[in-house]
């Protein structure tokens, strides 16, 4: 990787290919939207601005010199992708899954907005989970410097009531939204503690939260602790693994199972069929 910060612009040119598009619009986070010339987003406190060049270089604004490290994290641009695929593509399977889409990396990103944000999204589409998350925002985050607003703080929400949470729209997750803010505010459910635990403590801490199941728990382990292992299991996960890795996940994936799973739920979304047996 190569980067450069300059006039308030950081340049980067990632180890192996990188597509907003894809890693933005893959059902891994909800705070992102295509403009005429790039894409804006809210992260990390963060309103920030992107755009690819063709040379492959990403361009970030909105951000101080501090933040650098930050970000670089959290587009996984500190990750060697190239290697990783390498890794990845001895299952001629996985291979297939990743020509549809190379761009993808796992973002890096905040513990309570992950959590928050899939209690949303369950039984839910991205229009909606999206609408409901930029209310969430809107009513209760802190306004920010380069426009929209921050995501809720665990404190901002914990003392709120599900009547206050009703021009969400989010029906019976707000409930659920509400008993995840206190147990993280009150540290019964924290980020510290949770990166204490080995990966199966952790996911059964995290459904002792109302409205927390293993799939919920194991995106909030994946996208917001990077437990690069974990592979969130819905429908369309499930089949795919049935139809294309019936043997289970390949050897060369176990240890990153949470990427591969983009890279296979993106291949199922779009209904690409592989040739040939099991990798």
């Amino acid at each position: 990787m190569e980067w450069r910060y300059e006039n308030g612009e950081l340049a980067v040119r990632p180890d192996g290919p990188f597509s907003a598009a894809e890693t933005l619009f893959c059902g891994q986070c909800f705070r992102w939207r295509q403009t005429a010339d790039g894409f804006e987003g809210i992260a990390h406190g963060r309103a920030l601005t992107l755009r690819e060049r063709q040379d492959g270089t990403v361009l970030l604004t909105g951000l101080e010199e501090s933040d650098v490290p930050l970000f670089l994290h959290y587009f996984a641009f500190d990750e060697d992708y190239a290697a990783l695929q390498r890794r990845l593509q001895r299952s001629k399977r996985l291979a297939e899954c990743i020509r549809c889409a190379p761009g993808i990396r796992v973002l890096h990103q905040d513990f309570f907005e992950v959590l928050l944000t899939f209690i949303i999204s369950q039984n839910n589409n991205i229009p909606r989970i999206t609408g409901i998350v930029a209310r969430l925002c809107e009513g209760f985050g802190a306004p920010l410097a380069g426009g929209g607003r921050a995501f809720p703080l665990p404190c901002d929400l914990a003392d709120r009531t599900v009547e206050e949470l009703a021009f969400l729209r989010a029906g019976w997750r707000a409930d659920y939204l509400l008993d995840a803010a206190r147990k993280v505010a009150s540290g019964e459910v924290g980020r510290e503690k949770l990166a204490r635990l080995a990966t199966p403590e952790a996911r059964a801490l995290l459904m002792t939260i109302r409205g927390v199941g293993p799939k919920v728990a194991d995106c909030v382990l994946l996208y917001g602790l990077e437990r690069a292992e974990v592979c969130p299991m819905d429908v369309w996960m499930k089949r795919a693994m049935a139809r294309r890795f019936p043997r289970g996940m390949p050897l060369c994936a176990r240890d990153c199972a949470g990427v591969a799973q983009q890279y296979i739920f993106h291949a199922e979304r779009t209904s690409f069929r592989p040739q040939g047996g099991p990798g």
